[in-house]
């Protein structure tokens, strides 16, 4: 039970006649001591009243008071795990700059012990990086690999899988334009993904019998907001397509599920396995959602049904 994150807005707000060049001003902060076995928050200066300001230096501050030297606290998940999931509920109150600030300040609070270390970059990587977290968030963990890569309080294979992770979070962000692969129908013509013309495409890979695959797939053919988008499509002016990819080998079942799946989208397999052999994707688990704009550019990586809703409702 995330407490502490519920209460947050009330925790970090309050009015105040004070001009925002005082509230900014550097403030003494107050005297705060560590408290073993256990979590305390940071005292926030009374000077700070702007939710802004108060957020900031909550994330700033958030572990002054806890005991890195305690090591009976990681085998206390209610202490240590709890803290840190009601710590990333602060970080979407900032900005981006202020969060990769905070989470560089977290790393160096767990650099005191070798074992907080580890523990606290495979807590990183269980909430930013798991397929099933809901706090899943490359652009977040992405400071925290750069750093974790070339730590030495990390064993060799847990280097090496930063590594791997670092090289995927890379690729295709949001901003960027997706990497072209080329995909085959079931006719056996084979196109580019950088030759589909439409406003928007809808990316999903996916398998056949999959059953977490029929339900999103059922999900996104009975939206709508998506069918919306979908009914716009004109001959002369394509506003969204839906393009299933299989990254796999065994068309036979691919094949054999074709007729169950939705009619209006584009439903291809990788000939080569190209998007598989050269890491094109970080397909962490199927099925896998992107949205790009009308030149590729990533508008959604990895992301939910609910985001890509979102967005349609919003923009149309």
């Amino acid at each position: 039970m995330l407490i502490m994150a519920i209460a947050l807005p009330a925790t970090i707000s309050c009015s105040s006649s004070k001009t925002q060049s005082e509230t900014r001003a550097d403030i003494a902060e107050p005297r705060q001591s560590i408290v073993s076995d256990t979590f305390v928050l940071p005292v926030i200066p009374e000077a700070l009243t702007d939710p802004g300001d108060r957020a900031k230096y909550l994330s700033l501050h958030f572990w002054d008071r806890f005991d890195f030297t305690d090591r009976k606290l990681l085998g206390r998940p209610e202490i240590t795990e709890q803290a840190f999931v009601d710590y990333i509920n602060i970080l979407p109150l900032l900005s981006k700059e202020v969060a990769d600030k905070s989470l560089l300040y977290t790393l160096g609070k767990v650099e005191t012990d070798t074992l907080f270390y580890r523990h606290f970059a495979s807590l990183f990587d269980k909430y930013f990086y798991d397929p099933n977290s809901p706090f899943r968030n490359e652009e977040y963990y992405l400071p925290v690999l750069q750093q974790l890569v070339q730590s030495s309080l990390l064993p060799e294979e847990d280097v090496s899988r930063y590594v791997f992770q670092l090289d995927m979070a890379l690729k295709n962000r949001i901003g960027q334009k997706a990497n072209d692969f080329y995909y085959t129908l079931e006719s056996g013509l084979t196109f580019s993904l950088y030759e589909l013309k439409s406003e928007y495409t809808l990316l999903m890979f996916s398998n056949p019998g999959c059953p977490t695959c029929e339900a999103v797939m059922a999900r996104l053919n009975g939206s709508k907001p998506l069918n919306d988008a979908l009914a716009m499509n004109t001959t002369s002016r394509t506003m969204l397509t839906i393009l299933t990819l299989y990254p796999d080998n065994n068309l036979t079942e691919w094949y054999k599920y074709l007729p169950e799946m939705p009619v209006k989208w584009i439903h291809a397999y990788d000939k080569g396995m190209e998007v598989t052999q050269r890491k094109l994707y970080d397909i962490k688990a199927i099925p896998t959602l992107y949205l790009l704009d009308k030149d590729k550019k990533v508008i959604l990586k990895d992301s939910s049904i609910e985001a890509i809703e979102s967005f349609f409702s919003v923009t149309h």
